[in-house]
């Protein structure tokens, strides 16, 4: 029998490792998604191992140049992770649905784009206004969606590598493991940037804004959709969707909360299904703009650490809390209540089980909203925790800095 793990060097590391379950452990684990960012980083222009298990940890597209190429990696699923072969899987369409306007209209001229609905949203309502027209839901989405997980696989990739990296290099970075965390909070601060920015401006062209909660159920179903409310609403699933993929194949090292971000995903896309499908747009789209615009200042914090900013990182940690606490939870409780207490303004008429009208919202289908939402608010809560923890060490160890910092300029003046 092997005596490998009862080594003198193995016990010691062994001892050196708390419990998992331990609250200290997450508080001070790299590895996590929350908390690792905020601990304090290796110091700028130090020298440090370039090892990382993640495939983006290249620092140029000469990654793509593996064994079996283009084919091996469609087969093998790495095109989620490889831009170049998620740009070429993206280019394919693209271009034949470019071939075919070109010569349809001298071979074809009756038959529409067949690669239309890849690109573009499907379903636009014939009798609605030109000036404002509406769109309906179908399977043609999927192709869209489909489309637009291999759009996000490349843009992905793409950001982090010929983006992020470069900048991350420019402030000292060298550790491939922190370059590449760098790059995904890049990435994750431009998607949730633009998207909440759109999703703000589609808000302001409903009736729900700013959270009029009383109109997720009047007039329901909502199942004419403004083409940028479509199309918005399939973004975001693309997104949830492309990220869930690369957790599930563990295309990357996964991080030490895999658990909770898998959790949390299934939620994600639980909610965005039901309520594409049960055409509650306009409250799937409210749950949307209180997920992204916190996400946006929870990232832009975490590259100030990285970056070694930490004054700057601690004033954007005050304004990140008061935005987490306003959308993610605040928000969150107002749409939980507007659940309980407004789903009967639902006409009575709509409250029945009848796809065919597009009305699913039965009387139970309220505690099937009930129950999603509340799990996301609690993964909220366990985060807010965490959060209020980061907040706290970081204004203590500034103020720790300040007064040392004023102790030793007190005593060089009295010099």
């Amino acid at each position: 029998m092997s005596t490998t793990h009862g080594s003198p060097g193995n016990e010691k590391l062994l001892k050196r490792r708390p419990r998992a379950s331990s609250l200290h452990r997450i508080e001070t684990d790299k590895g996590h998604h929350l908390t690792g960012p905020f601990m304090v980083q290796t110091p700028l222009g130090s020298t440090t191992p370039e090892s990382c298990d993640s495939p983006v940890s290249s620092g140029s597209f000469r990654m793509a140049k593996q064994k079996g190429g283009f084919v091996a990696d469609i087969l093998s699923s790495r095109w989620v992770v490889n831009p170049v072969s998620s740009f070429k899987l993206l280019m394919i369409p693209v271009l034949l649905y470019i071939n075919w306007e070109l010569l349809a209209p001298y071979i074809a001229p009756q038959l529409s784009n067949p690669f239309a609905p890849l690109l573009l949203i499907s379903y636009r309502i014939p009798d609605s206004s030109p000036d404002d027209p509406r769109y309906a839901k179908g399977y043609l989405d999927l192709a869209f969606l489909a489309f637009h997980i291999v759009f996000y696989s490349f843009l992905r990739q793409f950001v982090t590598i010929v983006i992020c990296h470069p900048i991350a290099r420019y402030f000292g970075i060298k550790k491939a493991a922190k370059l590449d965390r760098f790059g995904e909070q890049g990435y994750a601060l431009l998607y949730f940037a633009v998207m909440g920015a759109w999703g703000y401006r589609i808000m302001g062209q409903l009736p729900t804004w700013w959270y009029r909660t009383e109109y997720f159920w009047i007039d329901y179903p909502h199942w004419q959709m403004k083409p940028e409310l479509k199309r918005y609403f399939l973004m975001h699933a693309s997104y949830w969707c492309q990220q869930l993929i690369v957790l599930l194949l563990r295309l990357e090292k996964p991080r030490k909360d895999y658990n909770e971000l898998i959790i949390h995903h299934f939620v994600t896309l639980w909610l965005i299904g039901w309520g594409y499908l049960t055409n509650l747009t306009l409250i799937g789209h409210a749950i949307y703009m209180s997920m992204d615009i916190p996400d946006a200042f929870l990232a832009f914090s975490k590259l100030l650490n990285y970056m070694g900013w930490h004054r700057l990182k601690v004033g954007s940690l005050a304004v990140f809390l008061v935005a987490w606490t306003y959308f993610r939870h605040w928000l969150n409780l107002v749409i939980l209540w507007s659940i309980w207490f407004e789903f009967d303004l639902i006409d009575e008429s709509n409250r029945v089980w009848a796809p065919e009208t597009g009305a699913w919202l039965v009387w139970w289908m309220k505690y099937q909203l009930i129950f999603p939402i509340s799990l996301l608010q609690l993964l909220n809560l366990f985060w807010y925790y965490l959060i209020l923890r980061i907040v706290i060490r970081s204004y203590v160890r500034s103020l720790y800095l300040f007064v040392t910092h004023f102790s030793i300029s007190q005593i060089i003046k009295g010099r």
